[in-house]
């Protein structure tokens, strides 16, 4: 527990929870350590994986690489890359 001047056993260390309001007893402070030390040790979901977007959506599709004149341009124009 704490001694008189307010600090547990341990020199240096800083108190886990402090209480600012009201005076609980033993087993309400008791309650909320193992509420709080049961919220820390909770495992948390991991978020769900972004959506992997079609390649029918991609807007980058719609950009096509510049044209450059020369022998051959016209066809390499209409023709994907």
């Amino acid at each position: 527990m704490t001694d008189e001047s307010g600090t547990d056993g341990a020199a240096g260390s800083p108190p886990l929870l402090r209480v600012l309001r009201g005076n609980p007893d033993d087993a309400e402070l008791a309650a909320l350590t193992a509420v709080v030390a049961g919220l820390a040790s909770a495992e948390r979901p991991e978020p769900p994986a972004p959506p992997i977007a079609s390649r029918w959506a991609d807007r980058a599709a719609l950009l096509r690489a510049p044209l450059h004149p020369g022998p051959g341009a016209w066809r390499a124009s209409a023709l994907p890359r």
